[in-house]
């Protein structure tokens, strides 16, 4: 790039896509700085690796980028940029070694969110990117076109303006509010003719109208070494999950949320079938189900042929008729195909991300809006959805790469004069 060096940048957002761009943006010579809400930048992506930072996902090119889903077409030139490989080299270049679970995913040495943050931070700063935090974006004016030349913010001492020759948004989805991704900008965007698709939850448990006796004994347990798919027809997924008060959430679950949440949509209730036992076949169920029995209770007889006992055997009750325990041949096409009825997800401040944001078709391929120019979008902003699992933070990641490149070429097209920068007045 041969961008100006006087030319600013302003990076609103100091999550992963935010700071990869500031970083991205800085290697180009240009101007940084980073405004954020919060006290400090990163919250979510401290939070996400409270129990061991998911930084990526080791699984080939091909079933990497399916995991985009309808949006693999949009998500497949960030991968290009900035694909898992380069993720973990970018790592290992802060002095953060990584290392392959025995899922497949990939997790830093240490676990830890917090030492990779550091050290990001500290190669930032050396860079020469400036950070202002607890500094609310609050929009552009009514009747004022969207632009990166007037930036008005709520800070501690009252609304202040920043201008700059290009702005990043990096603002965040809808979920876990309380370290900044609160959706607030959705508003905005949309009364400046910046096309928004509604954020939904992504990533999300379900609500199960569960029996009482049900929830008083099983709450709070894991439910492992199941299946499930989102109806009878769909493919399945093996993994575990977790009954909760309310419903049902866990890895499992959330892989499949998108779909079980598109049903909800659809149809107003969705089917998770369940498969009990996914490591026996069919016919073996058959076989020990439908076995003689004897004097023995239904509850007895499967324990002692399948092992069937404690939350399995208390989601069998809950889900299967009466008239399935009746007929030991239906019973067995139970274990293998129960279903569980979800009726709503989870609200969307519980989520681990969300889904919508601004349309693909409003940016070009570089990020920036079409119709606002010098105006960029990155991450969860914009309408993609991914599966835990590091395809999240590694996506967000790599549109924070890609945009960082749109905001050069921009600037190089444009030659715009330098800004004033942060103007230190309130605005009046």
């Amino acid at each position: 790039m041969t961008a100006n060096a006087q030319q600013r940048v302003a990076v609103i957002g100091g999550g992963p896509a935010g700071l990869m761009a500031a970083e991205g943006l800085a290697a180009q010579g240009l101007l940084v700085e980073v405004f954020d809400a919060m006290p400090s930048v990163g919250r979510k992506f401290l939070m996400a690796g409270r129990g061991g930072l998911n930084l990526t996902h080791s699984e080939p090119a091909e079933p990497f980028l399916a995991r985009y889903g309808a949006r693999a077409p949009e998500v497949s030139p960030w991968l290009a940029a900035m694909d898992a490989a380069a993720l973990r080299d970018w790592a290992h270049q802060l002095g953060v070694q990584t290392f392959v679970g025995s899922s497949g995913r990939v997790f830093p040495q240490e676990m830890k969110a917090a030492p990779l943050l550091r050290a990001w931070l500290t190669r930032l700063r050396a860079s020469g990117v400036r950070f202002h935090m607890r500094h609310r974006w609050l929009g552009w004016a009514p009747g004022q076109a969207p632009s990166p030349a007037m930036l008005r913010f709520d800070t501690p001492d009252g609304e202040k303006l920043a201008s700059a020759d290009a702005v990043v948004l990096a603002l965040g989805g809808g979920s876990w509010a309380k370290l900044g991704s609160d959706g607030a900008w959705v508003d905005g965007l949309q009364a400046h003719g910046i096309p928004v698709a509604p954020l939904r939850p992504a990533n999300c448990g379900f609500d199960v109208d569960w029996s009482e006796h049900f929830r008083q004994r099983y709450a709070g347990l894991p439910v492992k070494s199941v299946s499930m798919s989102c109806g009878p027809a769909a493919p399945a997924r093996q993994g575990e999950f977790v009954v909760s008060e309310t419903g049902i959430e866990g890895s499992l679950v959330y892989a499949l949320s998108a779909c079980l949440r598109d049903r909800i949509d659809a149809d107003g209730s969705a089917i998770a079938m369940l498969d009990l036992a996914p490591d026996w076949s069919a016919e073996k169920v058959m076989a020990a189900v439908t076995h003689p029995r004897g004097a023995r209770s239904m509850s007895s007889h499967l324990q002692s042929r399948m092992g069937l006992t404690g939350v399995k055997a208390g989601l069998l009750r809950e889900c299967a008729s009466a008239d399935d325990f009746k007929d030991p041949a239906r019973l067995a096409q139970r274990i293998k195909a129960l279903p569980v009825t979800l009726a709503r997800a989870r609200p969307i401040d519980e989520a681990i991300s969300t889904a919508g944001g601004v349309c693909f078709d409003a940016v070009d391929a570089g990020l920036m809006s079409k119709s606002a120019p010098g105006v960029f979008c990155v991450g969860e902003m914009l309408d993609w959805e991914a599966p835990t699992g590091g395809y999240l933070l590694t996506a967000c990641m790599a549109s924070g790469k890609v945009a960082a490149a749109g905001v050069g070429r921009y600037l190089d097209a444009t030659r715009q004069r330098p800004p004033l920068g942060l103007d230190q007045e309130p605005v009046g």
